[in-house]
């Protein structure tokens, strides 16, 4: 009988150390690429019409655990804001001036939109917006003006090699972080701003 115990209880110290190895998987680093990391952004008035651009994302340090994204904050600086649509540097320039300034983004106060992971599992469907192959939901905070609020989105993230490559369709309402500039609904329709915006990602991490 003291035999069969100690085999027991050798076997389940066994187990105890399998299953602790198995939770103990190394987390793997991994850094977004400058030059291959945009966030394309769109933002319409009522009547249709759009300005779109382009905002740098910056990472160094997202963490995988078992082929999982489990962390990882995105900086984009809005100093990097650019606009892809109005016909000349002057007109653009106005733009990205006035995005920048207290009515939006009030860069001097807030340099950077953040956004934090806090979880990520995987994509059950249901979102017709959601980016093509979508196979990852991602959940985290979204800072805008100093302020931030948790958003979802489905997302793509493949993993190859040591590359990983990440996209996503996001719209955010911004009027929820209190960018209320020319959201009055008696405005005119070619003056009043959608509160929605639109944010595609287009992200390269590499591991390191």
């Amino acid at each position: 009988m003291k035999h069969t115990k100690i085999t027991w209880a050798f076997a389940l110290l066994l187990l105890a150390g399998a299953c602790k190895k198995n939770e103990e998987q190394p987390v793997k680093k991994y850094v977004l690429v400058a030059d291959s990391s945009t966030a394309h952004w769109k933002g319409f008035l009522r009547n249709g019409y759009f300005n779109e651009g382009t905002l740098q994302v910056e990472c160094p340090n997202i963490q995988v655990a078992n082929g999982v994204v489990r962390s990882g904050t995105f900086k984009m600086p809005l100093s990097s804001l650019k606009n892809l649509n109005l016909p000349t540097e002057d007109l653009k320039e106005q733009l990205i001036h006035h995005l920048q300034s207290p009515d939006f983004f009030n860069m001097a106060l807030h340099p950077n939109v953040t956004f934090r992971i806090s979880s990520v599992q995987q994509y059950s469907g249901g979102n017709p917006e959601a980016v093509l192959d979508a196979n990852y939901s991602v959940t985290g905070d979204l800072t805008l003006l100093g302020k931030p609020l948790a958003i979802s989105f489905p997302a793509r993230i493949h993993t190859e090699g040591k590359d990983m490559r990440i996209a996503a369709f996001i719209k955010v309402d911004r009027t929820q972080w209190g960018m209320n500039y020319a959201s009055a609904d008696s405005l005119a329709d070619d003056q009043y701003i959608m509160p929605e915006m639109e944010i595609q990602l287009q992200l390269k991490a590499e591991q390191q």
